[in-house]
């Protein structure tokens, strides 16, 4: 994966691999002893059902494990995301 500015990921919508909609990046969560990009916090799309999904309030945990690519949209697998 290409290396990109946390600014440059600012606000960007977060979608998955098989097209859906899935939201708005709001936040990254790293671990500062390493670097090393942890989870995305994604504000939901009201039309998203997030129901079998990890939330912290109103917000979804994404792995970043679950990124493969970083263009116009994040995009995400969505089998890695539950």
């Amino acid at each position: 994966m290409t290396k990109a500015f946390a600014r440059t990921l600012r606000r960007k919508k977060v979608m998955s691999s098989d097209g859906k909609v899935i939201g708005q990046l709001k936040n990254i969560i790293i671990d500062v002893g390493s670097g090393q990009v942890i989870n995305l916090i994604v504000k939901p799309d009201a039309a998203f059902d997030t129901s079998h999904y990890k939330l912290d309030d109103d917000c979804m945990l994404i792995p970043f494990e679950a990124v493969k690519d970083i263009k116009d949209y994040i995009v995400v697998d969505r089998y890695m995301l539950r």
